[in-house]
């Protein structure tokens, strides 16, 4: 018989550093999920992405059992790495803060692929040259797709 699902709960986590401290302690504890037990199993599965920032969405059931996905990281994230800049631009449409090739842009629509609704690499580069744009970052060279 399959369990009765009693809720979901999306927190962004740095990959193997889960700690019951707040933010994840608190949001856990009040739906009566095993901290120390979700804490453990995250670590284990993200020792690959240390340090990344993770999006998780925990599904958590009415005899307090849970099961959880581990997401790629925010597109934001990738790029800010590429960039190697800690924040985006207060004024994006203003002030720059960096330029990316399509080629990168491809890279990372690539990592995203598996979490994004879209079914063409070429419709995912579009929506990470988008998050690109509001971030201040300028998209240098032509799409691949302007034959023009």
């Amino acid at each position: 018989m399959a369990k009765e699902v009693a809720g979901y709960l999306k927190l962004q986590v740095k990959g193997g550093q889960a700690n019951p401290s707040p933010p994840i302690g608190p949001a856990l504890g009040s739906k009566g999920i095993n901290i120390m037990e979700f804490c453990k199993q995250f670590n284990a599965r993200t020792q690959d992405k240390q340090g990344q920032v993770l999006p998780v969405l925990i599904t958590y059931y009415t005899d307090k059992s849970f099961d959880f996905v581990v997401k790629t990281p925010p597109t934001a994230v990738l790029l800010k790495d590429l960039l190697k800049k800690q924040t985006g631009s207060a004024e994006p449409n203003r002030k720059k803060i960096g330029s990316v090739t399509w080629d990168q842009i491809k890279q990372v629509a690539e990592i995203k692929m598996p979490d994004l609704n879209c079914f063409t690499i070429e419709s995912a580069m579009r929506m990470v040259a988008g998050t690109a744009r509001s971030l201040g970052i300028t998209v240098t060279g032509k799409a691949p797709w302007d034959n023009n």
